[in-house]
């Protein structure tokens, strides 16, 4: 067995234990986003590390993502996402309503500008008042644009775990982003770091096993 088989068995083994010890907990709808850089002869992803001292893969590079907010059902948006994105959040159980599909892909928005600082979105054509995590869009005069997102993934953790997400991945190109806010990444953040990376480079090569799978 090679030294990635090493790992997953051991991560297999420990997920085991755990699913002996925790009740069953309702996983939470969760997004993550995947942006693209095709501007060169090889397309690139955008990952972040994350901090060492965090409870969830601490040290390993990930796409932004977090669980749904209930302001991601509210904000207003640049346009709406489209109908092929709709009809495929649609699918699959349970059963989710069109606000639920609509939340699911701002909310990959909202989580990729908090722990990155990037913002997909689009100019406002009129002033624009948004509060907590909106504010950047709000301050760069700019509402959230969903509607160059495409779901490529969907990922529920196993019953057992402390922690159950029902996330679902996005991707955008990224030529969407309109705006970045300084000073989010630092040695003290969430993300410590950010590179766009080829995939199969060594950033990726010790990812989470989901990580690799979506990539």
């Amino acid at each position: 067995m090679n030294g990635d088989g090493m790992t997953e068995a051991a991560t297999a083994e420990k997920e085991e234990k755990e699913a002996d010890h925790h009740p069953y907990f309702r996983p939470r709808d969760a997004a993550t986003l995947i942006l693209i850089d095709r501007s060169g002869d090889k397309p690139k992803v955008l990952v972040g590390k994350r901090h060492d001292n965090v409870v969830f893969m601490p040290g390993k590079y990930v796409f932004p993502g977090g669980r749904v907010d209930k302001s991601d059902n509210r904000v207003p948006v640049a346009a709406p996402i489209s109908a092929e994105l709709e009809a495929n959040l649609l699918k699959g159980s349970p059963k989710i309503a069109p606000s639920r599909a609509r939340a699911l892909a701002v909310a990959a928005i909202r989580e990729a500008c908090e722990e990155t600082g990037l913002c997909l979105g689009r100019k406002a054509d009129k002033a624009i008042r948004l509060d907590g995590a909106w504010k950047p869009f709000a301050d760069a005069g700019l509402l959230p644009d969903p509607s160059g997102l495409f779901l490529i993934a969907r990922a529920i953790t196993p019953p057992g775990r402390v922690r159950r997400f029902d996330t679902r991945f996005f991707t955008a190109d990224a030529s969407a982003i309109a705006h970045r806010v300084e000073g989010v990444i630092h040695a003290d953040a969430e993300l410590v770091e950010l590179v766009w990376v080829e995939i199969g480079s060594k950033p990726l090569a010790d990812a989470h096993a989901m990580t690799r799978n979506v990539l």
